[in-house]
């Protein structure tokens, strides 16, 4: 097997165990505060960067040592807010039609790009933006005439991931991967510990179960994913994402018995495909200058 075989073997074990640690947290977060659950999540994957930091550098100074400190400590305390909120968009919106929702971030990505980090966008990327976010409004089209204000929930975890992919480009210009992976844990539990137990709920033994699971498949998919980040580049990965709407599609409806409309179902087929057409313009522009 090939070194890219194997990344992508690598991204589709991460994507996949991401998919099972989200349908755990479903569970979980609509038993006990969704604050807290990630807390204890974010207590394994902290530990776990330390682990992954002294091995790879042999000295947990480097990994500290960042350009752009201030930006490292806002991506590791986005993401931790984000994972709070998508706990509650699973517990409040259902799992499958909250990922057809997040599905929506590269779009994002694209716009805050233009305005961010002032990357210039064509005609072509500026019309896959429009249709995947028309894809967004299908999927939040009101039922029965109400518009459900719980939905706007899940924008705003679109919004807060798609600021924390933003700053994890900038930041690459400048830090080392494993850099912005140790901010990543180690921020994300120092934030979640001084907030989460004020939420902090007694838990039934079996559920104790539960999230040690979903501790590990924190710990594992973060683990397979960096092994493909060495192996194949990020623009390889990215299109796989989408892989979780479908997983998220299945276990929202055969596991928690969702149901999907028809926008949410035809609104998630605009969306993955406007993204991905997105991703692909950034991946052609990305290697015309290399061959140049």
């Amino acid at each position: 097997m090939s070194s890219r075989t194997q990344g992508y073997v690598f991204a589709i074990l991460a994507l996949t165990i991401f998919s099972f640690q989200d349908a755990i947290s479903k569970h979980l977060g609509q038993l006990y505060p969704p604050v807290f659950v990630t807390m204890i999540r974010y207590w394994a994957f902290g530990g776990f960067t330390l682990i992954m930091a002294v091995r790879m550098k042999r000295n947990i100074s480097n990994p500290m040592r960042s350009k752009l400190l201030w930006m490292q400590v806002a991506r590791g305390t986005l993401l931790a807010v984000q994972v709070v909120v998508a706990i509650s968009c699973f517990s409040y919106i259902g799992l499958a039609r909250s990922q057809a929702i997040f599905a929506g971030t590269p779009l994002i990505v694209a716009v805050l790009s233009i305005i961010l980090l002032k990357e210039r966008v064509d005609a072509r990327r500026w019309l896959a933006i429009l249709a995947g976010l028309f894809g967004v409004m299908l999927i939040l089209r009101p039922d029965g005439g109400v518009f459900e204000p719980k939905l706007l929930l899940a924008l705003a975890g679109c919004l807060l991931f798609a600021v924390y992919i933003i700053l994890t480009r900038r930041v690459s210009r400048d830090d080392l991967p494993i850099t912005s992976f140790f901010y990543t844990g180690t921020v994300g539990a120092l934030v979640m510990s001084l907030i989460g137990p004020f939420y902090w709920t007694p838990m039934l033994r079996a559920d104790w179960g539960w999230m040690g699971l979903a501790c590990l498949t924190s710990i594992s998919s973060h683990y397979f994913l960096i092994r493909a980040y060495d192996l194949i580049e990020a623009s390889a990965i990215q299109p796989l994402t989408y892989i979780g709407l479908v997983y998220a599609s299945l276990i929202g409806t055969v596991v928690f018995g969702e149901r999907l409309g028809w926008n949410t179902i035809v609104g998630a087929v605009i969306v993955v495909v406007a993204g991905s057409l997105s991703m692909l313009h950034d991946h052609v522009s990305a290697v015309k200058p290399s061959e140049s």
